[in-house]
């Protein structure tokens, strides 16, 4: 399987967009099911963490001020990452920081994003909800550390994207599910799914039978 890399942030709000920034960005790298690489880093932005923010995640502004620039971190974080696609939970969130940091440190931000909440609607349609740490606990994985830091999440949230990879895999007989295949099934509607996993498995059969002519 390619490497696929899983981030998580925390931030002083919900959007870039409003002038939010990111405090903490954690970044897990897989590839074959395995865990290979970790980064992980508070950064500096120069803005006031509110009271409820520190509450929540326990990063203060005065861990904030010891920490690298944004700039500095989200350099490292490219570097670290390269062209490799990603993974989130509630991707849409996280995508929005990793693009808007990147954008202020003058980078491109090419990467596919999957997100795990879509895929586990899909996949685990009888979960109570969708959140990661009902996800985890619904799933009897590990939990990993405190819930809203990003290493804890983005280990939390990689445990989960395996899992459904497993799952996928055995019940389809899929010999992989890469990341393109889950950008298609997260894009499926849950009624459509069977039938889009059919034929994957059916492509999957086919390139068996013709390597072993």
């Amino acid at each position: 399987m390619s490497c696929i890399a899983v981030i998580d942030f925390e931030t002083t709000g919900i959007s870039p967009a409003l002038g939010d920034r990111a405090t903490e960005v954690a970044i897990v790298l897989l590839e074959a099911g395995q865990v290979v690489g970790r980064f992980q880093s508070l950064m500096n932005a120069g803005v006031q963490v509110p009271a409820f923010v520190t509450q929540l995640t326990g990063i203060s502004n005065s861990m904030l001020a010891q920490a690298p620039a944004a700039e500095r971190v989200m350099r490292d974080a490219a570097r670290f990452v390269g062209d490799t696609p990603m993974v989130a939970h509630n991707a849409a969130f996280d995508r929005k920081f990793w693009q808007a940091e990147l954008a202020l440190a003058d980078l491109p931000a090419p990467q596919p994003f999957v997100c795990t909440v879509l895929l586990a609607r899909r996949l685990v349609p009888n979960a109570p909800n969708h959140r990661l740490g009902t996800l985890v606990d619904f799933l009897h994985l590990p939990r990993t550390g405190r819930a809203h830091r990003a290493m804890a999440d983005a280990e939390m949230a990689a445990a989960l994207l395996q899992q459904l990879r497993q799952d996928l895999c055995q019940r389809w007989q899929l010999a992989q599910a890469d990341h393109a295949l889950l950008r298609r099934v997260q894009a499926c509607s849950r009624l459509a799914l069977p039938a889009l996993l059919a034929r994957e498995a059916a492509a999957c059969s086919a390139k068996v039978a013709e390597i072993e002519r």
